[in-house]
């Protein structure tokens, strides 16, 4: 624990010697919650991250200084095999920014055995961030999870569907996102996909409409026709 707390300050130091302050009201224009930032940016934070790989302790001790990039960062040096689900619940509970919910959905959470069941349990959360890192996980693994079956994607629509109609930016921002992904799979999930779009139009909400018709005009793009195609 010596070493980590010694290498915890050293990048804490490191991390405050990054400090771009005059950034900050940018980034708040774009959602992101800069309370706790310095204003860091994602290379910068990976650059970093090189010499930390798959070190969960100090990823736990970057995590509990509660600053904006040191989250970030533990979430690109965490040991996805080490990750328990208690921990999972415990960030995700944390999350106060998109850019953070993002960040640690795409470099860790996904990577994860628990990742589908947790999709499926954070969509059904109430809070805003939880509800968004659902469906972020949801839009990533159906980028990653190239093994993947089309079951386990096409079971997630219900969730889709369902809360396509919640109007908060950062939920349908996320929920478009996912339905888009699992679209651009293969053939047969591009199908499902349009016609739960097409179906969610109908539903008498101003998100259900942008979600659906923002999709569509992706999904049926000749950019990804074209790639689906080539996919058979």
């Amino acid at each position: 624990m010596e070493k980590a707390e010694s290498e915890l300050e050293k990048i804490v130091s490191q991390l405050k010697s990054q400090a771009r302050p005059e950034i900050l009201p940018s980034l708040s224009k774009f959602g992101v919650n800069t309370e706790k930032a310095f204003g860091i940016s994602i290379p910068v934070l990976r650059n970093m991250a090189k010499v930390h790989r798959k070190d969960h302790l100090l990823a736990i001790e970057l995590w509990k200084t509660d600053i904006h990039e040191a989250r970030i960062l533990a979430s690109m040096i965490d040991d996805p095999a080490k990750v328990q689900e208690k921990q999972m619940d415990w960030w995700v509970n944390d999350f106060n920014s998109w850019d953070l919910c993002d960040q640690v959905c795409l470099n860790l959470f996904r990577k994860t055995p628990f990742a589908f069941e947790k999709a499926k349990a954070w969509t059904e959360e109430e809070d805003e961030f939880v509800r968004r890192a659902g469906f972020v996980l949801i839009a990533t693994l159906a980028v990653h999870d190239k093994k993947g079956k089309d079951e386990r994607f096409s079971a997630l629509f219900s969730l889709i569907e369902k809360h396509s109609n919640d109007e908060r930016n950062f939920v349908k921002k996320a929920v478009n996102w996912a339905l888009r992904q699992i679209g651009k799979r293969n053939e047969k999930l591009h199908q499902e996909a349009i016609i739960l779009a097409e179906r969610i139009i109908s539903q008498d909400s101003k998100s259900s409409k942008w979600i659906a018709n923002n999709a569509l005009v992706e999904l049926k793009s000749k950019k990804v026709v074209d790639r689906i195609q080539k996919k058979k």
